[in-house]
């Protein structure tokens, strides 16, 4: 292997972008980087939302899930006024540093609208999907 590849991290035992606390992580312009929030048992994606370091070291800090709303400007506790409450497993980020991966319990629905998860809606009709599907399966 190059020297080359083992300095980007290629092969190495620690990659490039390697995290020891929020601070390390790369934020947006705008302080945040987006938290996508997953069922640690059901692997089913609950839902997104972004949080800057302060989110991060308050949620690593609970145990709970903790972001930053853009449009309150503010910090917010998830199931702090509903009750469904995000204990966190583990906590992932990727391999740019620039995105988070929260595996959770949740104790009740991730959506505002009561659906299990924010991601209950598609894009496209039943029909698109379904052949989808097949198009899918033909490919295997």
């Amino acid at each position: 292997m190059s020297d080359d590849a083992v300095a980007r991290g290629v092969g190495s035992a620690r990659p490039q972008n390697s995290v020891d606390s929020p601070d390390d992580l790369s934020y947006g312009p705008d302080g945040l980087l987006p938290v996508v929030v997953q069922d640690a048992s059901t692997k089913e994606v609950l839902m997104l939302a972004y949080a800057d370091a302060e989110a991060v070291r308050r949620t690593i800090a609970t145990r709970t899930t903790w972001f930053w709303s853009r449009s309150r400007r503010a910090y917010w506790n998830k199931g702090a006024s509903s009750g469904n409450i995000q204990t966190v497993v583990e906590i992932r980020y990727d391999c740019d540093a620039d995105a988070l991966l929260v595996l959770v319990d949740p104790a009740g629905p991730a959506c505002h609208t009561g659906e299990r998860s924010c991601f209950f809606r598609s894009l496209e009709s039943s029909d698109q999907r379904r052949d989808s599907r097949r198009d899918l399966r033909r490919r295997d």
